[in-house]
């Protein structure tokens, strides 16, 4: 049972995992490890593993054993899951949880185990990615930010990738990392005069639109714009360099004004805790862009759930003036940006007819606690691509003038060898009521003579699976989010509404 004084500590945690060989595998849990931290003193206070046993050794294949050395043999006399089911969620249930990557791989790991046990999943109390809470903090000084990566730079030696020594090796890691910044901001003439990273870095303070250099002057610069048909103005020349030994290890899209403050109000630079609130935020804030939630920091976001949505003013792409579109960054929340895309100076909204659904409902894509996106892929026009491609473009090389180092993905998927068949992902923004997660696109479906509103009861994905099917035709009305997480970064296409043809 988890007392209210450990909810207050931090489960690491990771799980290895056998390795899918081919489309629709689904992952099975072989090993789980985890230790409890105090956040305050940082230590080890208790720690728990085990290998699990899955109902199918044959999942257990070279590639699988290459990865992590668990072979069937390994795993033949070890519990199942739904025997350990019980400890797993006492020590995660409640409680702050961390990991490195946990967000897009642990966390639904342990959901799926879950139900495929038919056992509610714990919930966190929060979370800390250590992936991307250093990859913004520490900045990319050791390459690529595995762990594997880190613990070499930090010469402790070689990733075993077993569920315990990995578990601790991220603890040791992120240690290091918060030494290294506290030491660095104590005398930061010497220690960071050859950092490997780049001294150059703007950092974004509340007042919108300027930029502070070091603790001193704010220095005010017109907010950045591209438009289509105009030169493209780049915004790389507003980049100062900073005097504050902080700002270069820093993400311009982290929140720092605390770091802006000479009399900070930050009472301890490692309580983890704060760490994870900050974390989370900043996860929250990408994530409202696909879970709309009542909130005046995203008024996109806020019209999703309560707010009268017109309709008319979806456009559909053959009347779209490429010229009449302009992308701008604008500030979104505590000093995080975000572009937007208009037309006519009104926000640009589009409405695609006869869309062919190419692949159906897909759960892969994960939330900041685990619970899964929905979305679609459907076949794209060429006029659509067109459009679509413009403003890829122009987003692409907005976000590479802010300074950001995060891999761009096309909005428009063309797989090679079929170059000719591009597609579309739709994003069904989900918004959580309690316990349920549930989409907010409104969604009808059209017979010869009437078209009627679907009312779900459950919010089960299992609803929508025969509804958005490969090979169904459906009108589609949709927003254009952008995005910059984890080193990603590109355009969402979020689905508004869904007008589904009957077969």
């Amino acid at each position: 049972m988890v007392t209210s004084e450990d909810m207050s500590e931090i489960v690491f945690f990771d799980v290895e995992t056998t390795i899918p060989t081919r489309t629709g595998q689904r992952y099975a849990l072989l090993e789980f490890g985890a230790i409890v931290v105090c956040p305050r003193k940082l230590v080890e206070q208790h720690s728990y593993s085990t290998l699990v046993r899955p109902s199918d050794l044959s999942l257990i294949s070279t590639l699988s054993v290459r990865c992590n050395g668990i072979t069937r043999d390994a795993v033949t006399s070890a519990p199942s899951f739904a025997d350990v089911a019980d400890k797993v969620f006492d020590i995660l249930h409640g409680r702050i949880w961390a990991g490195h990557n946990i967000m897009k791989f642990d966390c639904p790991r342990i959901r799926e185990a879950f139900a495929g046990v038919n056992r509610p999943a714990p919930e966190p109390k929060g979370i800390i990615d250590t992936l991307a809470l250093l990859t913004e903090r520490f900045g990319r000084r050791a390459g690529n930010m595995k762990m594997a990566s880190l613990a070499t730079y930090f010469g402790l030696g070689q990733q075993t990738h077993r569920s315990l020594d990995d578990v601790r090796m991220n603890f040791e890691v992120l240690k290091y990392c918060a030494t290294v910044l506290f030491l660095e901001s104590s005398l930061p003439d010497i220690l960071t005069e050859n950092s490997w990273v780049s001294p150059k870095a703007a950092i974004r303070c509340r007042t919108n639109g300027s930029i502070s250099k070091g603790m001193g002057s704010i220095i005010d610069t017109p907010s950045s714009s591209i438009e289509i048909g105009s030169p493209m103005e780049s915004v790389a020349e507003a980049h100062i360099e900073s005097d504050n030994p902080i700002f270069p290890l820093v993400s311009r899209h982290v929140e720092v004004p605390d770091l802006l403050e000479i009399n900070s109000s930050r009472p301890d630079p490692f309580n983890l805790v704060q760490f994870s609130a900050e974390v989370r935020e900043s996860i929250q804030l990408d994530d409202m862009k696909d879970e709309p939630a009542s909130d005046s920091r995203d008024s996109s976001a806020s019209t999703a759930t309560g707010g009268y949505i017109c309709y008319t003013d979806f456009l559909e792409p053959n009347k779209i003036s490429l010229s009449s579109i302009s992308l701008s960054l604008s500030p979104l929340y505590r000093g995080t940006q975000k572009i937007q895309i208009l037309h006519n100076n009104g926000e640009l909204q589009v409405f695609s007819r006869c869309l062919k659904v190419r692949f159906g409902i897909s759960t892969r894509f994960v939330d900041y606690a685990g619970r899964p996106r929905l979305s679609f892929v459907v076949d794209a026009s060429s006029e659509l691509c067109q459009l679509l491609d413009a403003i890829d473009n122009l987003a692409q090389k907005l976000i590479e003038d802010t300074g950001s180092m995060s891999e761009w993905r096309p909005v428009v998927n063309r797989k090679p060898g079929f170059m000719n068949c591009p597609t579309i992902r739709l994003n069904l923004p989900t918004v959580v009521d309690g316990n349920i997660s549930r989409w907010v696109t409104e969604i009808y479906q059209k017979e010869s003579s009437s078209t009627q509103k679907l009312m779900f009861s459950r919010f089960d994905v299992a609803e929508l699976d025969p509804l958005i099917s490969p090979g169904t035709v459906l009108d589609a009305y949709y927003s254009l989010d952008s995005y910059d997480y984890q080193q990603i970064a590109g355009i969402r296409l979020v689905a508004k509404k869904l007008i589904v043809y009957s077969s």
